[in-house]
């Protein structure tokens, strides 16, 4: 069954914050195996002009990710997520995150398409800090696989 195409539009309302602590970004930048020192040393990250030590660009997959299943766990959408692959991410950033951000993710449903009989639903991510700043807008685009034909 398709996506409903009347959800293209609906937001979600903000999830609570999420607070971004030092370590939670060294772990994820030795898990991806990138040493760049910004990410782990606050001096080094300072010396660049950062409050203190930033994220790599991916860490705020996980925070839009689990903002997103506001969507897909909407019942009126019609979404069988045992069906669902992840097809594309990006991001268009305002600033790096930072250690000691506070930050919350709104979710808005930006188009839903059906493909040979694939759903690809497109939910975009606005990520702001606790005073309002935007911070970043991820994109993440799902797809529903059809059904096998039964024989």
């Amino acid at each position: 069954m398709a996506l409903d195409q009347s959800f293209v539009g609906r937001s979600y309302p903000p999830t609570d914050s999420y607070e971004v602590g030092r370590e939670k970004i060294r772990e994820f930048a030795e898990a991806i195996g990138d040493a760049n020192p910004a990410y782990t040393d606050q001096m080094a990250a300072t010396a660049l002009g950062h409050p203190d030590v930033i994220a790599p660009p991916t860490f705020v997959f996980a925070i839009t990710y689990k903002a997103a299943s506001q969507v897909i766990e909407d019942p009126k959408l019609g979404l069988d997520y045992s069906r669902v692959v992840h097809g594309d991410q990006r991001f268009v950033y305002n600033r790096p995150v930072r250690a000691g951000d506070r930050l919350s993710v709104t979710s808005t449903i930006e188009s839903i398409k059906s493909l040979a009989g694939n759903d690809i639903l497109d939910i975009r991510g606005e990520v702001h800090d606790e005073a309002g700043e935007h911070v970043v807008t991820a994109w993440t685009k799902l797809v529903a696989r059809a059904p096998e034909e039964e024989a």
